[in-house]
């Protein structure tokens, strides 16, 4: 084996040789973005993310009228969605609340 190696025996070693006909290969027909099967766009699944249903009794007056407040949290930590639901109802102005339930949709 020899010792010094020239460039192109080098690159003929670790690639291995050129093709000759480099024109042959370029004339061939090449596919374009244009040309490519585009599917049609589907619509996006909704995710079944895991939800509670808070159902909390609301008045705005001390024994007032009362009206249910319904809230959907997307967790499943039940103490959350019943801090959520409560920030919800303080939003709509309801002073005193109580919780009646919490269920899992």
């Amino acid at each position: 084996m020899k010792d010094n190696l020239t460039e192109q025996e080098m690159r003929e070693a670790l690639f291995g040789t050129e093709p000759k006909n480099l024109a042959s290969i370029e004339d061939k027909p090449c596919i374009t973005s244009d040309q490519q099967h585009v599917s049609n766009a589907r619509r996006a699944s909704n995710p079944c993310s895991p939800k509670l249903k808070v159902t909390l009794r609301v008045m705005s007056e001390f024994e007032g009228n009362a009206e249910l407040l319904v809230y959907e949290a997307s967790t499943l930590s039940r103490i959350v969605a019943e801090q959520e639901a409560k920030a919800e109802a303080k939003k709509r102005k309801f002073k005193y609340f109580e919780l009646k339930k919490i269920e899992s949709v």
